[in-house]
């Protein structure tokens, strides 16, 4: 079983820096990095050359019912806060998440909101 969750794991990994090898955040372009775990959805902006979070948002105190719901939520939050901040182009990191579902939603709804990527 452990070495199952290793493989898994590797696998995790090489999809995680296949697409991060391509992506970096500037102050100007800032990198949105997902987090999704079986209860939430997070995400932040990410400034790689300072090594800085400019803004982060969470679906924890979401008001919505479902999983897409606080997913669009969180997305339209951190539109909200990077606007706060002038900061309209940005980079989306999906990890080693597929873009569908919830990662999808959040992303639509962060474009809706204004951001470009």
């Amino acid at each position: 079983m452990k070495d199952k969750n290793k493989i898994k794991d590797l696998l995790k990994a090489r999809r995680t820096h296949r697409t991060r090898v391509n992506i970096f955040g500037t102050a100007k372009c800032p990198r949105l990095a997902v987090y999704k775990s079986l209860k939430h959805i997070s995400i932040q902006a990410i400034d790689d050359e300072k090594g800085v979070t400019l803004a982060s948002a969470s679906d924890r105190g979401a008001k919505g019912k479902t999983r897409k719901d606080k997913a669009k939520e969180v997305g339209t939050l951190i539109s909200k806060k990077l606007i706060e901040k002038k900061v309209t182009k940005c980079v989306f990191d999906k990890r080693h998440y597929r873009y569908h579902g919830l990662i999808k939603e959040l992303a639509d709804s962060a474009r809706d909101g204004g951001l470009k990527f």
